[in-house]
């Protein structure tokens, strides 16, 4: 076995300039997607939210031939075990409820909720307004 001198002990100092500046780079370049990560998480859950209430009138519609007049009736009919919380107003009354026009209305029919949004004023990452979606 060869014996190892004092110079070829450890790393150099350009070596380890190199790792470091290596892990800096990295880190810059997941710092903005880490920053983001809430909000789309927040996003994806309003998407899935909104698209469930919104097959849920749907099917509310088929079934009894007429929109839901609120929110809580799919919730007593069965069709909702709960109203979910919307997750940027924090809360699951602060929905807004779409109703249908009443120039769309048959005479014997009552307006009722064809569509719902967020009831928030945030703006999304994609430019437009949660309330929009």
């Amino acid at each position: 076995m060869r014996a190892i001198s004092a110079k070829e002990k450890g790393f150099t100092l350009i070596e380890l300039m190199i790792v470091i500046t290596m892990i800096g780079i990295l880190a810059t370049l997941a710092l903005p997607t880490f920053r983001y990560s809430h909000i789309r998480a927040k996003e994806a859950v309003l998407k899935k939210d909104l698209f469930y209430m919104r097959d849920c009138i749907d099917q509310f519609y088929v079934d009894k031939q007429r929109y839901p007049f609120t929110l809580e009736e799919l919730v007593t009919e069965g069709y909702l075990r709960s109203i979910p919380v919307d997750p940027f107003t924090e809360s699951a009354e602060t929905w807004v409820e779409v109703y249908v026009d009443w120039e769309k209305l048959e005479p014997d029919e009552e307006p009722g909720i064809w569509d719902i949004h967020s009831g928030s004023y945030e703006l999304a990452l994609d430019g437009t307004y949660y309330r929009e979606w």
